[in-house]
């Protein structure tokens, strides 16, 4: 049996992306938009009508771009995008550079991690020491808890639907509070966590063991450090305290009401083992060893006197597909369509695989409150119908994928109407190579597994290498999420 011929019962399905109705394929928005300027230009050709010559080729032009598609985009968004980047890059916004500044001033992380701070709190209920990352622009509160996930592809059939159920009652969870703003569930890989196991390897061999079975040993433990790999995984949950119905007024309060928050999302059953709440050191460390894989195996001690500034890059560039920073390059890539189809649920298991560099899968969230996501499917189901009727006026009959998306558009509202919640979610994946000779063969690794999946779609994540990079890092920022 391979990682897609599973039991029908551990199939996930229920994806559909947004659609809006519009002209030619152009959105709602698209078409609203192009209506006003043609309205605009009419107007303008009855008293200049020699600026037709000019407008008309020019909005016939943007009028393709908006309806043609480039990497899973409007091709004219795409190159909206480029031209914004260009733009920055000529700024020299796109670049970093760590300058040391006296006291009072602070280093603040680049990019969508320029808002955030660090706190070292305490848990009153467990004694222990949380780290809280408050964002100072929207006073949101983000706690990530260090998550031990067990194997389910050995698991009875009946154990993994349990834990997909739990899981999806945990996102239930999230929908009934107006306080949970987002979360996002990260794994991070990173090769060569091999040594400490061949150091136990060599103390308890055995000297009098047969020469054979030495020379079995040596060469496992001369061959683990390259074909091992240490796994970290982390749960972070964006929390806005201030959504209470008696919101804190200091930012003591903000803290607890953020911990009370959390501590409510109960994991227990979802197929994971919940190890702790991240501390600060912990939050330093995985921001830190991001930028500088070499750091990863460091000390606790070498990273509790970093200052939260000091965990992001001394330097970093923010090319169209690259992102390079003090430890190396990396290269992003998101969600570029949504599965059309039910999928296995073992269908990231190729991402998951050990490789020769460090790999970080980032799966975000964002539930629709009850009222939001009915009001949703239900203009979904109204946009989709409208598109089958309009092509069924011009070509006789609405095409087979038209009628496909129709159905289902209704099955999701059927799902919702029973008690399921609709979420918005987005899939991210970042490879971090040493040195940019080592680029090609991390990109070619990457492609490798995201072919691997099939059902899953991924494309570079253009003009937002860094914006990526950090929305799987536990800094506060959740690309789903918008203040």
């Amino acid at each position: 049996m391979t990682t897609h011929e599973v039991p029908r019962a551990l199939l996930v399905g229920g994806f559909r992306a947004r659609r809006s109705y519009g002209l030619g394929g152009l959105s709602k928005r698209a078409t609203i938009i192009g209506a006003l300027i043609v309205l605009a230009e009419g107007l303008i050709g009855t008293q200049v009508p020699w600026s037709l010559l000019v407008t008309l080729p020019v909005t016939a032009v943007a009028f393709v771009l908006a309806a043609s598609r480039r990497h899973g985009m409007p091709a004219l968004s795409y190159y909206w995008a480029k031209f914004a980047w260009k733009r920055a890059t000529r700024f020299q916004a796109t670049s970093y550079r760590r300058l040391l500044l006296p006291f009072p001033y602070v280093l603040d992380l680049p990019g969508v991690g320029a808002s955030s701070t660090l706190i070292a709190a305490h848990d009153p209920t467990t004694g222990k020491k949380v780290g809280v990352v408050h964002d100072r622009s929207t006073g949101w509160m983000t706690i990530s808890t260090l998550l031990a996930p067990g194997g389910s592809l050995m698991a009875p059939t009946g154990a993994v639907q349990s834990g997909l159920r739990t899981w999806s009652s945990v996102l239930d969870a999230m929908s009934a509070d107006d306080q949970v703003k987002g979360a996002k569930v990260t794994i991070q890989i990173t090769p060569g966590a091999g040594e400490a196991l061949g150091d136990d390897v060599r103390a308890r061999r055995d000297p009098k063991a047969p020469r054979l079975a030495k020379q079995i040993a040596d060469e496992l433990v001369r061959t683990t450090p390259h074909a091992t790999a240490s796994v970290a995984s982390w749960m972070s949950v964006t929390v806005d305290p201030a959504a209470s119905p008696n919101p804190p007024s200091d930012l003591p309060e903000q803290v607890a009401e953020a911990l009370r928050v959390v501590d409510g999302l109960d994991l227990a059953g979802t197929g994971t083992d919940i190890e702790r709440r991240a501390t600060d050191v912990d939050l330093r460390r995985i921001v830190r060893s991001a930028y500088d894989p070499e750091v990863f195996h460091a000390r606790d001690r070498d990273f509790e006197q970093l200052q939260w500034g000091e965990c992001g890059p001394v330097a970093a560039d923010d090319t169209w597909e690259e992102y390079a920073h003090d430890g190396g390059i990396s290269i992003s890539q998101v969600l570029q369509e949504m599965p059309r189809h039910a999928i296995p649920y073992s269908v990231l298991l190729p991402l998951l695989a050990p490789g020769r560099f460090q790999r970080r899968i980032t799966l975000a969230y964002r539930v629709l409150d009850p009222y939001e996501g009915e009001a949703v499917l239900e203009r979904e189901i109204s946009h989709a119908y409208n598109r089958a009727q309009a092509t069924a006026e011009m070509k006789g009959r609405p095409t087979y994928a038209q009628r496909a998306d129709a159905q289902r558009a209704e099955s999701a509202a059927e799902q919702v109407a029973g008690g399921s919640q609709v979420v918005d979610w987005t899939l991210m994946v970042t490879v971090t190579a040493r040195s940019a000779a080592e680029l090609s063969a991390a990109r070619a690794e990457l492609d490798r597994a995201v072919k691997s999946m099939r059902s899953i779609r991924l494309r570079p994540a253009y003009g937002a290498q860094g914006a990526v990079f950090a929305a799987g890092l536990p800094i506060g920022y959740n690309p789903l999420v918008k203040s």
